[in-house]
């Protein structure tokens, strides 16, 4: 199968907005075994479009459309694949019953506009939105088959790895052999690091297959395996993932396309009925932010303070003026007095305290991208420790969460 990826609308073209789904499909036909040899983007024009398509059709297989699902007039990618196909859309009663829903519970009207978006192709499937109110679509017309996704990256992702690659799944393995594939997540390994270590097994890869993808501020490895079920692909992944963390295991934390390193801590820490606070200079409150975005957070996180100003630090926290004249706020021991200060103020197992230089200035003598993270544990000896991190004032108090969030995963997993 051979598919090309079209991707819908002038705001892409005009560069008013970076095309990240392209990308995202690409990787996901690849992990399946799908050849995707041509992209394309196309403004909102009907005729442009047909144009696409037809070039399209004379050299893949399966076309993948996004974007130009909404209910504006100029979302008319579903309308125009239709008429070109010379095929009929119908209303889905049960897409149309999630849009009326949402609007009935926002207390917002729903105007007559917003019912396209719950139509799909007559003769073929209609593909579920969980995070909005387009269906996708999939019909085939001869040796051809079309495929019609929103555009909104977040909806995107969702109906690709829950509707799309499981039908797509089910139809190359009615007629050949079985493919499954698995994702592991590495953190503080770069990509090239990740992939030397890992030369051995990439240079002799046949099956499974192994593609390293960089990420933000991470790393992930998706290994894809082929065989006559899906018994002989989990022996073949298990062995494959076996020797990858041979070489790699260090840099570990989990594996899932969906998951994440805070996830995996907040796994760890309710499976061990612990609690963690946080008290936070430089991040901002962004550490508190990354837990609170996980489900049942409230079973692990108990709160926090953003000390972002000396005399929060001093009064909020409770540190002496003594010890942020001699060492400052960019050091060690404000790193561990704030941790200490906050486990004791939230009575909980772990507390960790961010502080540093964000940028793009030095502070106190220190260069910018200069962290410290202090960690208390009941029963244990605080500590803190000092990282230098190269990126832009946000990328840097990203980077600090993350090493934080690291830090708590391997002390919990001890």
């Amino acid at each position: 199968m051979i598919a090309e990826i079209i991707s819908v609308g002038t705001e892409l073209l005009l560069g008013q907005i970076v095309n990240t789904n392209a990308a995202f499909i690409a990787r996901e036909l690849a992990a399946v075994g799908i050849n995707a040899y041509h992209q394309s983007v196309v403004g909102d024009n009907r005729q442009k479009l047909i144009d696409v398509i037809k070039i399209a059709e004379e050299r893949s297989d399966l076309l993948i459309f996004t974007g130009g699902l909404g209910p504006t007039q100029d979302d008319i990618t579903k309308e125009t694949i239709a008429s070109y196909l010379n095929e009929p859309l119908a209303l889905d009663s049960d897409g149309l019953a999630h849009i009326r829903n949402y609007f009935e519970k926002t207390g917002r009207e729903m105007t007559a506009n917003n019912e396209k978006q719950a139509v799909y192709f007559k003769n073929g499937l209609a593909f579920k939105n969980m995070n909005g109110h387009a269906l996708g679509s999939y019909i085939k017309k001869e040796e051809t088959a079309y495929v019609v996704l929103p555009g909104p990256p977040n909806e995107l992702k969702e109906m690709v790895q829950s509707e799309l690659m499981p039908f797509l799944l089910a139809e190359i393995n009615s007629d050949r052999h079985y493919i499954l594939s698995k994702t592991l997540r590495f953190y503080g390994i770069g990509e090239s690091t990740l992939a030397s270590r890992l030369a051995p097994l990439i240079d002799g890869q046949t099956n499974p297959t192994l593609a390293p993808y960089a990420g933000s501020h991470e790393v992930s490895l998706r290994i894809t395996a082929s065989g006559k079920d899906a018994d002989d692909c989990n022996q073949l992944l298990e062995q494959m993932v076996k020797d990858v963390l041979v070489s790699v295991g260090d840099y570990y934390y989990g594996e899932g396309e969906q998951n994440s390193l805070a996830n995996v801590v907040g796994q760890l820490l309710t499976s061990k009925g612990m609690t963690i606070s946080a008290a936070e200079s430089l991040t901002g409150g962004l550490f508190q932010s990354t837990l609170v975005s996980i489900p049942k957070s409230s079973q692990f996180f108990k709160g926090g303070m953003v000390a972002y100003d000396e005399a929060i630090k001093r009064n909020g926290l409770g540190i002496s003026q003594q010890l942020l004249d001699e060492q400052g706020t960019v050091s060690e021991a404000c790193a561990i007095a704030m941790s200490e200060a906050c486990r004791q103020f939230f009575q909980t197992d772990i507390a960790i305290s961010f502080t540093g230089v964000a940028g793009p200035d030095d502070l106190e003598n220190q260069p910018a991208g200069t962290v410290w993270i202090g960690i208390s544990q009941a029963g244990k000896e605080p500590f803190a420790k000092q990282y230098r991190f190269m990126k832009d004032r946000n990328g840097n108090r990203q980077h600090a969460v993350m090493q934080g969030l690291d830090l708590i995963r391997r002390l919990v997993a001890e």
